[in-house]
């Protein structure tokens, strides 16, 4: 297989010499892409040039910008099976995953740019108050300047959408730090993105790992943050950007994702939705399924059905579209599940399938009636593992779900709508969904979590808030209303 070389882009060029890092396949065992590594004279370039490029990517409009997004999202689906072998060689994300993840690329560009049409500001009642009766006042959403985008491994074309489209329609320069596991898949994103018109002076992109992130997080030209990512690194990354000026932070961070069953839901139905949402991109995923609490008279019968669904699953070459499981990230992360398995095992629970690897590829894992204390329950596994757990009154399982440190999202299976609203109500996380597993996520929508599931929220409209400044106008003299009060 040939190697595909991932170029920095830098200062409105893109840059094909100096150190380069290599990406071995995880499924295939070999290198299939590399990427030139960024060294501290990149940062300061980059920080330095977006500084300048800031002022005139301020002065796009927002339906030129809209345009460019629109054509971008024609090129992600012109170009859907090229980015998805990307996605399948460099992370072993089965292929019809990947088409997947480029439909959602699309979509989120074009939200992008219906946000970018829809950027203004408000008439203010400064005649609501006496010493306001002479006084109109308005506002407008400004771009924030220079945006920091960090993404992840596991969605490295989707998330750069969000946070690059998001950050383009709003008006600002970006620098890009893609994640080390798909250099080549970001830097056709941006690609993509050039090609479609977005000015060379909006984007900027550096490859390397987490000593790059923290230089470029703590650069005072930076001033907002978007990064997903575990909370280990989120808390990193916070740390990194007190050093310089302040700045806003919008983190999308890990969970370990419960969803409930009730006892007077379609367990076959809850069953198969939840092997279907368990497993894709083997399980890594902030929402993917991690914990499943079944009510105590249906958990043997969600246990035989779940199983069964699960074994059929197909696991093998990504590349393959008859695929459903892949391989992991890298053989450590497929280690690391199996390891936490058989730990869960030992101390009582039933390992009812998989439980094995081969190389990165982990055979789909059910535990069943793990302890609370195991680590694939109090623990973000973010891999092909799901743990089953029976309850019994709701208020219980409400209650255990809250004692985790994560609150991203959950799901629920009941046809009551009292418990639906009950369980969004009390169960703390960013997100419920209700007739599905926790694992789907609509990319218009806002996206975001509670705890050390982060904050803010990671969808167009919502990025919006974090990507641009409030400015106000006073008029002082000058009244709708014609005079003093």
């Amino acid at each position: 297989m040939d190697v595909t070389d991932a170029p920095a882009f830098l200062a409105g060029e893109w840059k094909a010499s100096g150190r380069w890092m290599e990406r071995t396949g995880p499924y295939l065992q070999q290198v299939v892409s590399r990427a030139v590594a960024a060294e501290p004279g990149h940062v300061t370039a980059a920080a330095g040039y977006a500084k300048l490029a800031a002022k005139a990517v301020a002065r796009t409009t927002p339906a030129g910008r809209a345009d460019v997004l629109e054509r971008a999202a024609a090129l992600a689906a012109q170009r859907k099976d090229q980015l998805a072998t990307l996605l399948a060689t460099e992370l072993g994300k089965p292929v019809k995953d990947g088409r997947g993840e480029i439909d959602r690329v699309a979509d989120t560009l074009k939200t992008c740019a219906d946000t970018a049409r829809q950027l203004g500001g408000e008439l203010l009642p400064g005649a609501s108050y006496p010493r306001g009766a002479t006084t109109t006042a308005l506002t407008y959403r400004a771009p924030a300047g220079v945006a920091l985008a960090i993404t992840p491994f596991n969605a490295p074309a989707n998330l750069l959408a969000h946070k690059l489209g998001a950050s383009f329609a709003a008006g600002n320069t970006t620098i890009v730090k893609g994640p080390p596991q798909a250099p080549a898949t970001t830097a056709a994103v941006v690609e993509l993105m050039l090609d479609a018109g977005m000015p060379p002076e909006a984007v900027q992109l550096l490859h390397g790992g987490a000593d790059v992130g923290a230089m470029l997080c703590a650069a005072e030209e930076v001033a907002v943050i978007s990064f997903t990512g575990s909370a280990a690194a989120g808390a990193a990354v916070a740390r990194a950007s007190g050093t310089a000026r302040p700045k806003r932070l919008v983190l999308e961070l890990g969970g370990n994702a419960a969803t409930i069953v009730c006892a007077d839901a379609d367990v076959a139905a809850a069953a198969a939705n939840c092997a279907r949402t368990g497993y894709t991109n083997s399980g890594q995923s902030c929402i993917s399924v991690q914990r499943v609490y079944v009510q105590q008279d249906r958990f043997a019968e969600f246990l035989e059905s779940f199983t069964a669904e699960v074994r059929a699953l197909r696991t093998g070459d990504p590349l393959d579209d008859s695929t459903d499981v892949g391989s992991m990230v890298d053989e450590e992360a497929a280690e690391r599940v199996v390891r936490w398995a058989g730990e869960a095992a030992a101390e009582g629970a039933t390992i009812a399938a998989g439980g094995t690897r081969d190389g990165a590829t982990v055979a789909p894992t059910v535990v069943a009636r793990p302890r609370q204390t195991a680590r694939v329950v109090t623990e973000e596994v973010f891999g092909a593992l799901v743990a089953v757990l029976p309850f019994g009154a709701l208020g219980d399982v409400i209650e255990t779900c809250n004692r985790s440190r994560y609150g991203l999202q959950a799901g629920l299976f009941t046809r009551d709508i009292d418990t639906i609203f009950r369980v969004w109500r009390d169960l703390e996380t960013g997100g419920l969904v209700a007739g599905g597993s926790s694992n789907f996520r609509l990319d218009h929508l806002p996206f975001g979590g509670v705890k050390d599931s982060g904050f803010g929220r990671e969808s167009p409209r919502w990025l919006i808030e974090d990507f641009t400044v409030v400015k106000t106008l006073l008029l002082r003299g000058v009244s709708l209303f014609g005079g003093p009060a």
